[in-house]
């Protein structure tokens, strides 16, 4: 019996034993540390020539290219984060940079202060040289394009930033945790950027260029450091009109039209600016027509007024996507352009190109680009116009726009226009909300707040819905001839009337000198740099005091 109690219980001590090797074993293997490394191919998601990019601390998708001893990163990419006024030509293989005096040119044969290439075409995507961008671009960098996973660091961001040393040798991990595989071991004295601290671990950046968590322990206290540009931007000098700026736009469909100015404009009073339109792209080659008239330029200086000619993109064989797409094509049309400036002494040009599609984007801000350097050389005012903000124009750049134009016009109207629902043209909110946004992105002194000096005349007969536009003048009489009621609408900014009929009836939102005074007091308001009517000839004269009180 004793010997079985003592086999019993040596077999109780030995299970015992077991257990609490086991219990330490799994103990161990639960808190150890990892000896593990890191995939850091995999971490960075480069392989061969590929090289990882970084952009304020975050990982990106796009991947640059390390040839020949230099990275090379997408100008598509670039675009999007850095720099959007590299143009990339696709048609004619060329890059392009608009500076505000010069335009500067590159092609694949195009090498840098190297003797290297600035850019790399690949076919699918286009490469631009590090040194290139960094000209040009207000960024920091830093490259690693040792043995391991070549990555560029970029930063365009200026913020202050936290720093500190390692106290003592440390691993630097994937993630927060001691299991965590090992990026790289990081020694005592290393330098560390500090871009997310928790209660025992930090994220950090490594002075070697590697991305992840460091134990807090292991670092000395934390001190804040200001990075410094030594980047200088571009200045874009304004020609500017030197005072309140009251344009009317002349609409100008012959020759013989020209001759109505006289009439017209002794019709207003305090105008300063005619915009005659009287260039029309024709096809996509660069191409116009014109029906200037150096006799109306002049009869317009001597009355003290300046003279910005308009171009539009309305001809119907015109594509404007097509048209600047091409840097060849561009360099004619601003070239004929500042041929007729100076051929019929214009003091500026007034760029109306309307219903693009959103392909034409960048062509579209790259010729405003090198148009603005060849007005800037010549003294010409540039004047773009534009809708009033939405989400689908979002594209026209007017932030840009604002940059290197003279001026950014809102034509505020069109609220309502032929062909869609019923409603005012110009309503006093619909107007103010266009000049708001436009702020947004545009100094005020660039920014032209435009004014319909027409209405429209709306008719329903049953379920289909007509209108027409009518001038202030022709508004007033059809309201006279019919005795038609108008009732102000605070909300609107306007007066509303209505004429009921058997089988039609009509609708109209005026625009008279009540309405238009409330406009002009926008401009006012926002501190804008001028008011801007279309079109000359639709309304009586007493309009001009309420639009130049």
């Amino acid at each position: 019996m004793k010997k079985m109690l003592q086999t019993l219980w040596g077999m109780i001590l030995v299970i015992i034993l077991a257990a609490a090797g086991a219990g330490c074993f799994f103990l161990f293997q639960k808190y150890s540390p990892s000896k593990e490394n890191a995939d850091i191919g995999k971490l960075f998601r480069a392989e061969g020539n590929e090289v990882a990019i970084i952009l304020n601390n975050e990982l990106q998708k796009d991947k640059g290219l390390y040839i020949d001893g230099q990275t090379y990163l997408p100008v598509t990419w670039i675009n999007e984060f850095l720099n959007e006024r590299f143009y990339w030509d696709s048609n004619e293989k060329m890059l392009v940079y608009a500076l505000p005096d010069t335009i500067v040119y590159a092609d694949a044969n195009t090498a840098g202060s190297t003797g290297k290439p600035l850019l790399y075409d690949k076919g699918e995507e286009v490469y631009l040289a590090l040194g290139l961008i960094a000209n040009y671009t207000d960024i920091r960098i830093e490259a690693f394009d040792g043995e391991e996973t070549k990555r560029i660091f970029v930063w365009n961001t200026w913020e202050p930033e936290q720093t500190a040393s390692m106290k003592k040798d440390g691993n630097l991990r994937v993630k927060g945790g001691v299991k965590s595989p090992i990026v790289q071991e990081v020694p005592k004295g290393c330098r560390i950027r500090i871009l997310d601290s928790m209660d025992k671990w930090s994220y950090v950046q490594t002075e070697t260029g590697f991305l992840g968590y460091i134990e807090n322990r292991k670092l000395t206290k934390a001190e804040q450091t200001t990075p410094k540009s030594a980047f200088t931007p571009p200045v874009y000098e304004t020609n500017s009109l030197g005072e309140r700026v009251s344009m009317a736009w002349h609409q100008v469909t012959t020759m013989e039209a020209n001759g109505l100015f006289d009439k017209f404009i002794a019709n207003t009073k305090g105008v300063n600016v005619v915009s005659p339109t009287w260039f029309s792209m024709k096809d996509n080659e660069g191409n116009f027509t014109s029906l200037a008239s150096r006799e109306y330029v002049d009869k317009a200086h001597g009355m003290g007024i300046q003279v910005w000619a308009l171009i539009d993109n309305f001809g119907k064989e015109v594509q404007t996507e097509v048209l600047l797409s091409k840097t060849s094509t561009r360099k004619k049309l601003i070239a004929s352009l500042i041929d007729k400036a100076k051929e019929y002494d214009l003091d500026g040009l007034n760029l109306d190109f309307e219903s693009l599609k959103p392909e034409a984007a960048p062509h579209y801000i790259q010729f405003i680009r090198e148009l603005s350097v060849s007005c800037r050389k010549e003294g010409l005012i540039l004047s773009v116009d534009n809708y009033v903000p939405a989400a689908h124009t979002e594209f026209y750049n007017r932030k840009e726009q604002g940059i290197v134009a003279d001026y950014v016009i809102i034509m505020g109207y069109d609220e309502h226009y032929a062909g869609g629902e019923m409603g005012s043209v110009a309503s006093l909110p619909f107007v103010e909300n266009g000049i708001k946004d436009t702020l947004e992105v545009v100094p005020k002194e660039k920014v032209i707040n435009a004014v319909p000096l027409y209405t429209r005349l709306w008719k329903v007969t049953g379920d289909e819905v007509k209108s027409s536009a009518l001038g202030i003048t022709a508004a007033k009489k059809w309201i006279e001839e019919n005795k038609v009621g108008l009732n102000w609408d605070d909300t609107l900014g306007q007066y509303y009337g209505e004429l009921e009929g058997e089988e039609t009836s009509q609708y109209i939102w005026m625009e008279e000198e009540r309405s238009l005074k409330l406009k002009a007091d926008l401009v006012n308001k926002y501190d804008l740099a001028g008011i801007a009517c279309w079109k000359l000839g639709l309304e009586p004269s007493e309009i001009w005091d309420v639009i130049n009180q």
